[in-house]
């Protein structure tokens, strides 16, 4: 007799009590709806300080199917899942958030997919209704990274999919202690396909996500796929060497034939001073991303550190 196929769904939360239960019992019935496949739903809490792990304990309590990695403190949106993806155990693994922003109804097109012979399915977000601006603010990003980046990447994609065993194997092996895995996605090379999607609104409860944690995630991105804002660096250099040696010339020049006419002034000095000075901080701020990656590496920390895991064989 075949032994049945498992697969794995992974969800990362973080202060989410107010919608936990109904993920999990949304995804539960869509695996019962299924039917061929066993399964597991793996929460890995980032150290919630509201409810949601005492929530998930007592769903844990009643199904083994429910298992739960507790943190022993926040780890940040970057860490956290990929660990979690790699303590899966189905022969394919979903990533879905816990805010209901990824539609469940695309987990059955996953499989298919994946029956298919595809060994990685993504979700990639057509529309949002997420704040227009922000949803903005995304387009522009992932189309500057995708110019500047040296390997492929995917516009508009969070995450959100079906990825092969074979996939989380090599993730395992990686042994990156801060990965970009919507890059990494892409980079590995594996036969993917992609299902368009319209996001929806946050079902309930607040985003953790603020300025600095999408700046740290964008800034991820680029040091982790691209050299060219290092380069940069030297051509802008180069560039405005050359355009202020041609500014001095004509300077010189007209003072040379307007002698007593023509005013240098303090204006052009401190404009010049001000504008060599952001272009220096800007681009030594740009340098110190990518000193700060190399030290993250150099230093070799786990993912993350758990607290304690549930419902898991031991």
């Amino acid at each position: 007799m075949t032994k049945r196929k498992t697969i794995s769904v992974l969800t990362p939360c973080y202060n989410e009590a107010e919608n936990v239960e109904n993920l999990y019992l949304a995804v539960k019935k869509i695996f019962q709806d299924i039917g061929r496949y066993d399964y597991e739903h793996i929460f890995i809490d980032n150290c919630s300080t509201d409810r949601t792990v005492p929530i998930l304990k007592t769903l844990a309590s009643k199904d083994k199917n429910l298992k739960i990695i507790v943190n022993i403190r926040d780890f940040g949106q970057v860490k956290s899942p990929v660990y979690g993806l790699m303590q899966t155990s189905g022969d394919a693994a979903i990533y879905l958030v816990s805010d209901f922003q990824d539609p469940l109804e695309l987990i059955n097109q996953f499989v298919k997919k994946w029956e298919e012979g595809f060994d990685i399915v993504i979700g990639i977000k057509k529309k949002s209704a997420e704040n227009p601006i922000l949803f903005l603010f995304r387009q522009f990003y992932y189309n500057l990274l995708k110019k500047l980046s040296e390997t492929d990447h995917i516009k508009n994609f969070t995450g959100f999919g079906l990825y092969d065993r074979k996939f989380i194997n090599i993730l395992r092996r990686l042994d990156d202690p801060v990965p970009y895995f919507r890059g990494l996605v892409a980079e590995l090379g594996f036969n993917r396909v992609e299902i368009e999607y319209n996001q929806p609104k946050r079902r309930a409860g607040k985003t953790q996500n603020n300025f600095y944690t999408l700046y740290d995630i964008a800034m991820l991105g680029f040091v982790n796929h691209t050299k060219i804002p290092l380069r940069l660096a030297s051509f802008v250099g180069f560039t405005i060497a050359t355009g202020n040696l041609i500014a001095a010339f004509v300077y010189l020049i007209f003072k040379l034939i307007y002698w007593n006419e023509f005013d240098v002034g303090m204006a052009p000095l401190v404009i010049g001073v001000f504008f060599f000075s952001a272009v220096q901080l800007f681009f030594i701020g740009i340098i110190g991303e990518y000193i700060g990656a190399i030290y993250t590496q150099v230093k070799r920390r786990p993912l993350v550190i758990e607290k304690e895991r549930i419902n898991f064989d031991k």
